[in-house]
């Protein structure tokens, strides 16, 4: 068995308006680098293997956090969001026209326009986690840990999650062959020393 650890990234100019950002490259904004240089991962979680998504914010956030460069995968790249990518999603949920959605009416194949679904999501994520031969950090994106959350948990998008993605917290994440076991409580990340 190992264990696989997921860290969001910090917040960005693009979270902090509402945009859709999906594979878009946007860099950590200036209060997520301060808050993140604050903190490192807590013990044992220190010593695990690191990777995260190639995408700045992502990568960023784990060198902050953890002193050191993660090795980057592109499995743990952000979900493509196609044609809404920048928009701001509450102006797409107004508009009659589009078919924007709560995260907990997706279900596995719901897709944006020249996007990708979260089971196209899943068929690259699980078996990037599946072949890890070690406890793992993964500094990723709500819409990666979601999937792998859902998957380790057997929720499919259709009604409320079972967990709630929050920031500088580790979700956790065993995973014993095809047994996967999302543990109940996320480890919070600890201050740096002085």
């Amino acid at each position: 068995m190992i264990r696989l650890a997921l860290l969001r990234h910090g917040h960005t100019a693009w979270n902090r308006e509402g945009r859709v950002q999906g594979r878009s490259d946007i860099p950590l904004d200036a209060e997520a680098i301060a808050e993140h240089a604050a903190l490192r991962l807590p013990a044992p979680w220190d010593h695990a293997a690191l990777f995260a998504s190639p995408l700045m914010r992502a990568a960023d956030t784990a060198r902050l956090v953890a002193g050191h460069a993660p090795e980057t995968d592109p499995a743990l790249m952000e979900m493509n969001w196609g044609d809404w990518e920048g928009r701001v999603a509450r102006e797409l949920r107004a508009d009659p026209t589009c078919d924007h959605r709560d995260i907990d009416d997706w279900g596995w194949h719901y897709t944006p326009p020249n996007g990708e679904s979260p089971a196209t999501l899943r068929a690259r994520l699980v078996p990037w986690a599946s072949a890890l031969t070690t406890d793992t950090v993964a500094v990723c994106h709500i819409g990666v840990m979601r999937v792998l959350m859902a998957h380790a948990t057997g929720w499919n998008f259709d009604g409320p999650a079972p967990f709630a993605v929050k920031r500088r917290r580790l979700f956790v994440i065993e995973i014993a062959g095809d047994k996967w076991r999302l543990l109940p409580d996320p480890v919070r990340l600890t201050k740096a020393d002085p």
